[in-house]
């Protein structure tokens, strides 16, 4: 590999960022610190129609949080700054006038009407408008290459509105390489002008990426699919300006879990899953959206989730770090085809990164919880819970659910299992059991259960029968680690009211 990578992610700050985004920032972060790069950060905020004022800082902090943060951006090593392209605005028109000389652009006067009666002249003859060489030229469009230089400076001084559009070549099989989809091929009789700058003195969209890409001198271009249809364009603009290209990679869609398409908030909301890393708040109709963080999710099982969701390392490893992840990743092994949302498989990385973490970290994030229901207890005991239960886990917001007979006696109890292990006969063996309990001076898990276990066969009497009965007086359901542990935490003095409690509401 090259020497000197620099990849960017450029996300326009309209809302949320969607995990395709941020699957596409985690490539361009994996592959950069793969060859010892630099990750860039730019805010393409050309579109101020559709800008959210708090969604730059919903990027910047949902990149802090996958644990994959920019080398460079706004506000952070500004070595080619500014980074938000409506604070380089100054620098598009000089471009676009740098196309223009060099006929590789030229000016357009067409009002909308006339643009939309071409278009349904066309249809009415079954035909396709294309604004391109077919038509720039024949009269009707009124545009630089048919009037004349002092025709075009009279209308922009009267301040007439116009745009700049490329001149795309005609009779070329445009040969292009792109790193996942190789060759790619097209005739460029089949592109239209695109405009490139507008006379409100904004660039559109292709002459800003082009330019701010050549300016900080970005070696790849890893995108999402939906830019493939623009590469044309983008190859043939680094030609009309002299410059080199970078290369190319263009990512799979990530797709919907059921049916066809995009994967779509929609989905997320029909499906009962979050799209976005974390929850955001629309400023204006104060709709909140899920986010992965406040659902409970751990980073790094979110980004190794994400990983998966194109990529393949080509062995049977799933469970990567991120270390891992950067040494492992090849844009060769990302799949041309799009790849299906699967939040099952979401929640199956988050449970595997559970058993990963300590008792003590885990532990750590469970005392806030219990705190809010007014529980304290001493840490250690807290632990040696979240040891016993973490197994059964996906989330540690599911701790409570696991746990919370160590913490409150049950007041109530599983009716189906009620009815089906406690017996008019049940009460009497509970109140001998309690007897025995009290007797039992080695209170740990192994001489309670020795000593539980001898007094049933010794009276002769199924394990079930006093089991069944005993778990659910302590837990309220037949549920939970093992029964021995239980009563060996919960002590004594308590594992006697329970029984006592479970004789008086069964």
């Amino acid at each position: 590999m090259e020497s000197n990578v620099r990849v960017r992610f450029a996300p326009s700050p309209t809302g949320p960022l969607h995990i395709g985004g941020v699957r596409t920032a985690l490539y361009n972060y994996l592959f950069a610190k793969k060859y010892n790069g630099t990750f860039i950060l730019r805010i393409e905020d050309t579109d101020q129609t559709r800008y959210v004022a708090n969604a730059e800082q919903y990027i910047i902090d949902s990149l802090e949080w996958c644990n994959i943060p920019f080398d460079e951006g706004p506000g952070k090593n500004e070595k080619f700054g500014p980074y938000r392209q409506s604070e380089r605005k100054e620098l598009y028109k000089k471009y676009a006038d740098i196309l223009i000389d060099s006929s590789w652009a030229y000016y357009a006067f067409d009002t909308s009407e006339a643009l939309d009666a071409e278009r349904k002249g066309h249809e009415e003859e079954g035909k396709t408008f294309i604004y391109n060489w077919h038509n720039r030229e024949k009269g009707r469009l009124v545009n630089s290459l048919v009037l004349t230089a002092d025709e075009v400076q009279k209308r922009i001084n009267a301040g007439e509105n116009y745009v700049i559009r490329f001149k795309s070549p005609q009779d070329e099989i445009l040969k292009m390489e792109d790193e996942i989809r190789g060759n790619i091929t097209i005739d460029t009789n089949t592109l239209d002008d695109k405009i490139l700058f507008k006379s409100d003195g904004m660039p559109t969209y292709h002459l800003a990426n082009i330019v701010d890409d050549h300016l900080m001198e970005i070696s790849h271009v890893i995108r999402g699919e939906e830019w493939l249809p623009s590469m044309p364009l983008h190859i043939l603009l680094y030609r009309a300006f002299g410059w080199n290209a970078p290369k190319f990679a263009h990512l799979p869609l990530i797709l919907k879990p059921v049916g066809k398409g995009k994967l779509s908030k929609r989905d997320g909301d029909k499906l009962g899953f979050p799209v976005f890393p974390l929850a955001y708040t629309n400023d204006e109709t104060n709709e909140v959206s899920r986010g992965y963080k406040e659902d409970g999710y751990f980073a790094d099982g979110f980004i190794n989730m994400l990983a998966f969701l194109g990529w393949n390392p080509g062995t049977e490893q799933e469970i990567f770090s991120l270390d891992e992840l950067v040494q492992s990743f090849d844009l060769k092994r990302v799949s041309k085809s799009g790849a299906k949302f699967n939040p099952d498989k979401t929640k199956w990385f988050n449970q595997q990164y559970m058993q990963s973490k300590s008792d003590a970290e885990l532990t750590d994030l469970f005392l806030p919880i219990l705190s809010e229901k007014g529980i304290s207890k001493d840490k250690y005991f807290v632990q040696k819970v979240v040891s016993s239960i973490k197994e059964r886990a996906v989330f540690v917001t599911d701790f409570w659910d696991l746990s919370s007979f160590f913490f409150e006696t049950p007041t109530e109890f599983d009716e189906k299992a009620a009815n089906k292990n406690w017996k008019p006969e049940t009460a009497q063996l509970m109140q001998e059991l309690a007897q025995v309990i009290s007797n039992v001076e080695d209170f740990s898990s192994a001489n309670t259960e020795k000593e539980i276990k001898e007094w049933i066969t010794v009276k002769e009497i199924g394990f079930g029968k006093v089991m069944q009965p005993l778990r659910l007086a302590l837990v309220g359901k037949l549920a939970g680690p093992h029964l021995f542990d239980i009563i060996a935490m919960i002590g004594k003095v308590e594992t006697i009211n329970r029984i006592e409690n479970a004789i008086k509401n069964l």
